[in-house]
């Protein structure tokens, strides 16, 4: 069976069970609309469902998916900005209280900072895109020069969640609202090997087993 037919045929089995597992809720939030808590930033990449690693429901997660999970810094022009744009949505219309910024083993974005990637118009937004990890990259290739490339990777995916964490906090709304104690900001990380999520500890800097984190602080 081709990937569009399941996807019909998954649709169907949605309609006659999942949907009606659900269908009071969706009721609701089709009647008073969506007032989710999180905006879940996490990476395109088809193996990471937000959904499905975090068990949450309908409503629950306002998500931004895009490659690599960069949060690029805050730039007030009038460009076209739908990662700017999203974060903006979440934090001052919909007034969010945390804001989950989640990457993962074996990131293809991640991955390509370490490539040449091919000239021409093809690539050419992909390009700029991941401009935005290039300080990451660098921090790892100064910081853990003795590292496997392997080892590097790794590492860099992670280091990376930081930085992203960083440029949040270039959003006026964001360094405002965390100033003032009502968003909360995370850093987490997915293993896809082992389906564990680690989440940034920022006072101990280091990423620990989310399961030992008893609460969203």
């Amino acid at each position: 069976m081709e990937k569009l037919e399941q996807l019909i045929k998954g649709h169907k089995e949605f309609q006659n069970f999942h949907f009606k597992k659900f269908e009071y809720q969706f009721d609701e939030l089709v009647s008073k609309g969506q007032s989710p808590e999180i905006l879940f930033i996490g990476c395109s990449d088809s193996r990471v469902v937000p959904d499905l690693i975090t068990g949450s429901k309908p409503g629950d997660l306002f998500i931004l998916r895009n490659i690599g999970n960069f949060v690029p810094a805050f730039k007030k022009d009038n460009d076209f900005h739908g990662t700017a744009a999203a974060i903006e949505y979440a934090v001052s219309v919909l007034e969010v209280k945390h804001i989950i910024v989640c990457g993962h083993s074996y990131c293809g974005a991640c991955e390509s900072l370490y490539k040449v990637l091919p000239d021409g118009d093809d690539l050419v937004h992909v390009r700029k895109w991941l401009e935005i990890g290039k300080v990451p990259k660098a921090f790892v290739e100064t910081n853990f020069k003795e590292f496997s490339f392997d080892e590097k990777l790794r590492m860099t995916e992670q280091i990376s969640i930081i930085f992203q964490l960083e440029n949040l906090l270039t959003y006026p709304a964001v360094k405002r609202k965390v100033e003032d104690g009502s968003l909360t900001i995370h850093g987490w990380y997915y293993e896809l090997q082992s389906g564990n999520i680690k989440y940034f500890d920022s006072t101990e800097l280091e990423f620990k087993d989310l399961n030992s984190k008893k609460e969203l602080d």
